[in-house]
């Protein structure tokens, strides 16, 4: 995972790499992504994957599937990596309708030992972004506090056959 000075933009040095438009696309589906997972988790403590879109006529939506029950066994209340999974599957159908995509959940950063919100993004025209920021509560105040949003790697899902 690639540390990104904060003075720079979380997308700085990949943004000269791809059009100025998919560039743009991208950084309004990671904060927008950024901000509705950050509203979620200080108003109920976590969130559910989900994806947001840039339809064609350039207007941002909210995507969600329904969670499915956790596999028995295990301590979780619903099953995370089948929702993204089913979020991918319906962004896929549907590809056709929007030029831009990105899934947003709740990962561990297992070296830091911390939660971090993860915003996967790509563009029809195969530009591709990712970024985590993580977060963790003040053992003093409770209140969830944010480090530095960094660069991560991703593979596309949604344009791919």
């Amino acid at each position: 995972m690639a540390e990104v000075p904060a003075e720079s933009s979380p997308a700085g040095s990949w943004r000269s790499t791809v059009p100025e438009a998919s560039a743009t696309d991208l950084e309004n589906l990671l904060g927008t992504g950024v901000g509705a997972a950050q509203e979620q988790l200080e108003r109920n403590g976590g969130f559910l994957p989900f994806a947001l879109v840039v339809q064609n006529d350039g207007e941002v939506r909210l995507v969600a599937v329904t969670p499915a029950d956790a596999a028995e066994g295990s301590d979780a209340d619903f099953d995370a990596d089948g929702m993204i999974r089913d979020l991918t599957e319906l962004l896929r159908q549907h590809r056709d309708e929007f030029r831009a995509a990105a899934v947003v959940c709740d990962i561990t950063l297992l070296e830091e030992a911390s939660d971090a919100i993860h915003v996967a993004a790509e563009h029809r025209d195969g530009s591709l972004f990712a970024a985590v920021l993580p977060y963790a509560a003040n053992p003093a105040t409770r209140e969830l506090e944010f480090g530095e949003l960094s660069a991560d790697t991703n593979e596309p899902g949604v344009w791919v056959d």
